[in-house]
């Protein structure tokens, strides 16, 4: 699945700072932009891997499953 989620970078010293405001608690950091980018993107990986997991705890076990592509 192919998704875009804005990035937000700030200089805090020798580190860059990364967060997405579409993705509350998504933080990345690294010593350059491209590695706080990579952090961020391991960080929203993470968090919708975690909701998709917890959303689906509560799916009945009878109901029917099916999925949406969102471009």
């Amino acid at each position: 699945m192919h998704n875009e989620f804005t990035a937000v970078f700030e200089r805090d010293g020798e580190w860059v700072i990364a967060y997405s405001p579409e993705i509350p608690g998504a933080n990345g950091q690294g010593r350059t932009k491209d590695d706080a980018c990579k952090s961020l993107a391991d960080a929203i990986s993470l968090i919708l891997a975690h909701r998709r997991e917890h959303g689906l705890r509560g799916v009945p076990p009878d109901a029917e499953r099916g999925t949406v592509t969102v471009e």
